[in-house]
């Protein structure tokens, strides 16, 4: 297993990163298109849709996508996009959480696709969206994902339910502990002052995210972050919730040892349109 973990994870570096690092933004907006094409697949699967159903969802998206691009949106300012994104997955994050996994069921199928290819969507334009602006502000917005998510494995290992009696959501991701997620939020914390420290000292030619909301007020970032993280949270909840809604363990089985595509990116579904909508303000 971590054989095909490393294997994975490099196989797929070897691809993200040239395209992340070239000079213009559409190769990795076309590796992105890839990606969301197969999270469209598999949020076709968990959803009860068969292979052919599931297949054609995954090419929808695709076109979807690619005629958004092809009409010029990624040129246009979105902010409206991105507020009604971010209130969307704050309302429904919420309404989701509480209802749990027995309520996942009761939703009416078509609107359960229906709202998850457009979460797809939407991530998809934001992420693209973030590396016209650049390599440092997009990388900004993953790193905090990423970092949110290591402190809080170490967090809630080292201590979990040792100020707290109950765990995060047991119904749904047990293993997932309200000290966890403070250390995430202490964790990326530091990493926003670190990075906004870089910026200034190495003289970055594009603002971080946040730089971007340190320049509006250190409250700002402060708040920022600390949503940021927890909706962060919300995504990969979610993402738990139905996958176990539908028996699952994994989204998929597209890169071995690691699971689906949706299990890579679930935490940044809710992360990068609300990313942009602060950046916004």
């Amino acid at each position: 297993m971590l054989k095909q973990r490393i294997i994975t994870a490099l196989v797929l570096l070897a691809i993200l990163l040239p395209a992340l690092f070239y000079p213009s933004y559409v190769p990795f907006g076309c590796v992105m298109l890839v990606l969301i094409g197969a999270a469209a697949w598999e949020w076709g699967r968990l959803n009860g849709y068969g292979p052919a159903m599931s297949l054609f969802l995954g090419a929808e998206m695709v076109v979807l996508c690619a005629l958004s691009w092809w009409l010029g949106l990624l040129n246009q300012s979105l902010f409206g996009v991105w507020l009604v994104a971010s209130a969307a997955w704050v309302l429904g994050g919420a309404a989701l959480l509480r209802v749990a996994v027995p309520g996942w069921g009761s939703i009416p199928r078509g609107l359960r696709l229906v709202g998850g290819l457009m979460a797809l969507w939407v991530a998809w334009m934001a992420a693209v969206q973030a590396r016209m602006a650049g390599i440092n502000f997009l990388l900004s917005i993953f790193l905090l994902v990423w970092m949110a998510d290591i402190c809080a494995y170490f967090a809630g290992r080292a201590f979990g339910l040792k100020f707290t009696r109950s765990k995060l959501a047991p119904t749904i991701s047990p293993g997932k502990s309200w000290e966890g997620v403070w250390g995430g939020m202490a964790g990326v914390v530091m990493l926003a002052l670190a990075w906004i420290w870089a910026d200034a000292a190495l003289g970055a030619t594009v603002a971080s995210l946040y730089t971007r909301l340190a320049e509006r007020g250190w409250w700002l970032l402060l708040i920022g972050v600390v949503f940021l993280v927890a909706m962060s949270v919300v995504g990969d909840l979610v993402e738990s919730l139905v996958k176990r809604s539908a028996g699952a363990k994994d989204s998929s089985n597209l890169l071995p040892g690691h699971g689906g595509v949706l299990d890579r990116v679930d935490a940044l579904l809710p992360a990068l349109p609300i990313a942009l909508m602060l950046a916004s303000l």
